[in-house]
């Protein structure tokens, strides 16, 4: 199993998002509000103590203050389609302002329950 790890700016997305998860049988996924440390900094610091908040600015999105981290214990073989759903829904997260995904290993779990069991 694996833990996919994904931070969605674009939080307009995100209902889309979980029902073509659910959709697709990528079930079981908890979402939390962050806030990114650069829009975070920018809130309690001036350029003059920390000076590439000034270049950082620019790049942020000023309508949208958090973005959501959604959570997912997955099967390695969901994962290239949990990736597709994802590009498909928010864009090639390549681009600017679309997300980050990743996954870390699972080595142990405890409590999760499969659908239909």
């Amino acid at each position: 199993m694996e833990l996919l790890i994904f931070i969605l700016n674009k939080t307009e997305k995100l209902d889309s998002l979980l029902t073509e998860f659910a959709q697709k049988n990528i079930c079981g996924a908890t979402v939390i509000e962050s806030m990114g440390m650069a829009r975070l900094l920018s809130h309690k610091h001036d350029e003059d103590e920390i000076p590439f908040l000034g270049s950082l600015r620019t790049l942020m999105n000023p309508e949208r203050e958090k973005s959501k981290i959604i959570l997912a214990a997955i099967e390695e073989r969901q994962l290239k389609e949990a990736e597709a759903i994802i590009e498909n829904i928010v864009g090639d997260l390549s681009g600017h302002d679309t997300g980050v995904l990743f996954t870390v290993p699972i080595d142990f779990t405890k409590g999760i329950t499969k659908i239909g069991k």
